[in-house]
This record gives structure tokens, C-alpha cells and sequence, in this order.
């Protein structure tokens, strides 16, 4: 049975999507079946991964065009398979809100899914609009990246209140699985700082493993694959290969 993950910060240029790629990829070099459901209509998980948003994509999946299945393309990276998105996803917010349902219909594609996926990682936008709602109600639980910046736990407690509701409301399993910190720079003391903070805010919640900056995380994606296809020697390969391994204890 999938595990099923949001990957979720209502903050834009958190590391939320590279995050999603990375820890994707690093869950499948340690040989688990990995898909990646690119929830955000900017489609950056998918072009993150070389992968070309035709049809069909989420879009199609959500409007009852295709299912799951139909939708998913495999990577160069083994293990690690992809549902697209692209700026028709924008149509799911005015289209099918006014429709009874909508918001447990990506949960029920997920459900209708017959391929094996140990862990199905759902990337969403920088919000918490109708998506992301879709994704926490279809997720086992959720995954925060946080920037280790000034106002890294800003918008925090808003996401809690979304999650609160969502949990009592419709998806009573669903609860913070983990916070990663990411953007680490272990050279100032803001970013040990904001990482103590969140650590005594969010006791037991906070993975060990922290994801620093690194120059060569930024330019995977512009080649299309995950900084363990890039460069499997960068601090970044290493550290999600590290939050991998974290996840997989954690979760057993």
C-alpha cells in the first residue's frame, strides 16, 4: 500500500519542488517505487524532471478524461515515475469548484491507481487554494519544507489551521508526517537560529537532516533531472539521500 505525501508551504521559494524532485529521486535509489504528482499548474516538477506536459496530464486526470494510470510518464531516473501539469491545471480553481465532490476528486484518482508505488509524492503550489486542499485530502500525511530565514515560521500556523480542518473534516489520517529544513547555511547564525526555533516549536516533528544551500541543487533543474542524476557528490545529494533514509525510519 502507497504511502501518499503532500508536499506542501503555502510560501513560495521554500525548496518546496525541490524538495518533491529530490527526495522522489533519493527514495528511488534506495529502491522504492516513487511517483511524483505534479499538483502546482506552474509545472516545475515536471519540467524539473525533463518530462513534457502533454496530454494527459493532472488536468485531464482531475476533469475525468483519463485516470491516473493513463497519466504517468516514467523519468531517466529509475524508480521514479511523474504525473504532469501545466497552465491548464489554473482551470481546476474556477471549473470544478462549483461542483459537488471536487475536492476528493484527486484523492479518488490516487485510490483507482493500480500501479505499485510505494510512495506517491503529491507537489503543490505555493498556497492553499483548491489543490492543495485536493492534495490533503488524498494524503496519509504532509511534508513541510521550511527555509531556515527570517520569517520561516510565518504562514506556519495557517497551514496547521488548513490541515486542523481538512483532518476533522474529511481526512481524519491526515497529520504532519515532517518538517525539513532546507536552505542551510551553517556559516550564520540566523540559520542556526531559525532551525533551534523550529526545533522547540516543533518538537519530534523536525527531521535531524537539514538540507543546506548549494549552487548545484539550483542547477539541476534546468538540465531536467534530480541533483542525484547531476551531482551525486553535492552536499545537496547527499543531504536528501540522508532525509530519504530519515523518511524510511521514520515511517517503518
Amino acid at each position: 500500500m502507497s504511502t501518499v505525501l503532500a508536499v506542501v508551504n503555502q510560501k513560495g521559494g521554500v525548496g518546496k519542488t525541490t524538495t518533491a524532485i529530490n527526495l522522489g529521486a533519493a527514495l528511488a535509489a534506495l529502491e522504492r517505487r516513487v511517483l511524483l504528482v505534479d499538483c502546482d499548474p506552474q509545472g516545475n516538477a515536471t519540467r524539473g524532471l525533463g518530462v513534457e506536459a502533454e496530454s494527459p496530464t493532472l488536468y485531464d486526470v482531475l476533469s475525468g478524461r483519463a485516470g491516473l494510470d493513463d497519466a504517468m510518464r516514467p523519468t531517466t531516473f529509475p524508480n521514479l515515475s511523474v504525473v504532469p501539469s501545466n497552465r491548464e491545471l489554473v482551470g481546476v480553481e474556477v471549473e470544478f469548484v462549483e461542483l459537488g465532490g471536487w475536492e476528493t476528486r484527486l484523492a479518488r484518482a490516487v485510490r483507482a491507481s493500480r500501479q505499485p508505488f510505494e510512495v506517491i509524492l503529491l507537489d503543490c503550489p505555493p498556497s492553499l487554494g483548491h489543490l492543495t486542499v485536493s492534495a490533503l485530502v488524498a494524503a496519509d500525511g504532509v511534508l513541510v519544507p521550511l527555509q531556515c530565514e527570517y520569517f520561516a515560521l510565518e504562514g506556519i500556523s495557517e497551514l496547521l489551521t488548513t490541515i486542523r480542518r481538512v483532518q476533522s473534516g474529511i481526512n481524519p489520517r491526515l497529520g504532519i508526517a515532517g518538517i525539513l529544513l532546507t536552505m542551510y547555511d551553517e556559516r550564520t547564525n540566523l540559520s542556526k537560529e531559525v532551525a533551534q526555533e523550529v526545533r522547540n516549536h516543533f518538537a519530534g516533528k523536525v527531521f535531524q537532516t537539514v538540507i543546506p544551500r548549494n549552487v548545484r541543487l539550483a542547477e539541476a533543474p534546468s538540465h531536467g533531472v534530480p541533483i542525484l542524476e547531476y551531482d551525486i557528490k553535492s552536499r545537496g545529494a547527499e543531504a536528501y539521500l540522508e532525509a530519504a533514509r530519515e523518511f524510511l525510519r521514520r515511517a517503518a
